[in-house]
């Protein structure tokens, strides 16, 4: 657990990195909103975060998540689930978030439309794409998106937003950016295709600025929030 003005002040001064690539890049102000990357912290320090102003926690470990969810439950947090899916985690998936980010085969999205519960609004999704080609990245390539999106748009439990990609990793802004492009560039395909999308979930703590720059709408961001995990 951390100390609680630590966070707040870590918490300010990412948000104050967006604001200032919002400002560089010519971006709207306040049209880049930050996921806090909660996972394997403790859920005091998610309330902690919560105190200081953040509500969107992103997951990637379902179990770890429930249990911090239920602790956390009088709290008014949006909870996105970023990890990889699984076809056996994807009931309890459905039923207790409201975005996620690691949408990659239609077979998960299928069972992720079946099971949303009907009292609750439709499953914000993004679908991500594996744009540097990794094996050990989760993903759908890039000859296989366009085909997924157009089916999963099709199911009414879920809403696709967008896309989501992390990049091979790279210390070279200019590379950073190429690559945050290329999912850009695919993310204005689809658009020009029909569909409604008005999200782009990329960039973390070390690459923010390039994901920014090239129209990210949602950064993920958990080591400069609440430091290196032990």
């Amino acid at each position: 657990m951390m100390d609680q003005h630590l966070i707040e002040q870590r918490l300010a001064d990412v948000l104050q990195r967006i604001a200032q690539a919002e400002q560089r890049f010519g971006r709207v102000k306040g049209s880049v909103q930050l996921v806090a990357v909660s996972k394997t912290r403790a859920a005091e320090d998610i309330a902690a975060a919560y105190a200081a102003g953040q509500t969107r926690f992103g997951e990637n470990y379902l179990q770890e998540a429930l249990v911090k969810q239920h602790t956390l439950r009088d709290l008014p947090l949006e909870w996105h689930f970023i990890g990889p899916l699984q076809s056996n985690k994807t009931r309890d998936v459905a039923a207790h978030f409201a975005w996620v980010h690691s949408l990659d085969t239609l077979k998960h999205a299928q069972r992720l439309d079946a099971q949303r519960p009907a009292h609750l609004p439709p499953l914000q999704v993004c679908i991500q794409v594996n744009i540097s080609n990794e094996d050990s990245k989760s993903g759908v390539s890039v000859t296989e998106l366009p085909a997924l999106a157009q089916a999963v748009a099709g199911l009414p439990r879920l809403t696709l937003r967008g896309l989501m990609a992390i990049p091979a990793a790279s210390y070279e802004f200019d590379m950073q950016r190429a690559a945050f492009g290329q999912l850009r560039a695919l993310w204005s395909q689809l658009r020009a295709q029909g569909l409604a999308l008005d999200t782009l979930s990329m960039g973390m703590s070390g690459d923010l600025e390039a994901a920014i720059a090239e129209g990210a709408t949602l950064v993920r961001v958990g080591t400069d929030i609440f430091g290196a995990r032990g």
